[in-house]
């Protein structure tokens, strides 16, 4: 079974800094890629972030520029550093791991931090 676990999200200021983690535990097959999602209030959940197992980015428009994801691969980790948070920013996030079992892959999610943006 595996389990990925946040961690990192908190109550921060407009233009302040924070960082999240996210480590999978249990039977870890090959991860392919890894992301980061958020849903703010009353909206549809959207990508943040994702790296591939080469360390290839891509990023949402609206973090460009402000947010880095980097991953650990020995350590099943990935890590979003947020810079120049934004009150707009405020949802919580999930992350997201793809692992590839041979014959089929399957994205686990997390059970997403709260990151609250104080104007």
């Amino acid at each position: 079974q595996v389990q990925l676990v946040e961690s990192g999200g908190g109550l921060v200021q407009a233009g302040g800094s924070l960082r999240l983690s996210c480590t999978a535990s249990g039977t870890i097959a090959s991860i392919n890629a890894m992301g980061w999602y958020r849903q703010a209030p009353g909206k549809q959940r959207e990508l943040a972030a994702t790296i591939t197992r080469g360390g290839s980015t891509t990023y949402a428009d609206s973090v460009k520029g402000r947010f880095t994801i980097s991953r650990d691969s020995a350590k099943n980790t990935v890590y979003l550093q947020m810079n120049i948070v934004k009150p707009e920013d405020t949802a919580v996030y999930y992350c997201n791991m793809l692992m590839n079992w041979g014959t089929y892959e399957y994205g686990y999610w997390g059970q997403g931090t709260q990151v609250t943006v104080a104007s």
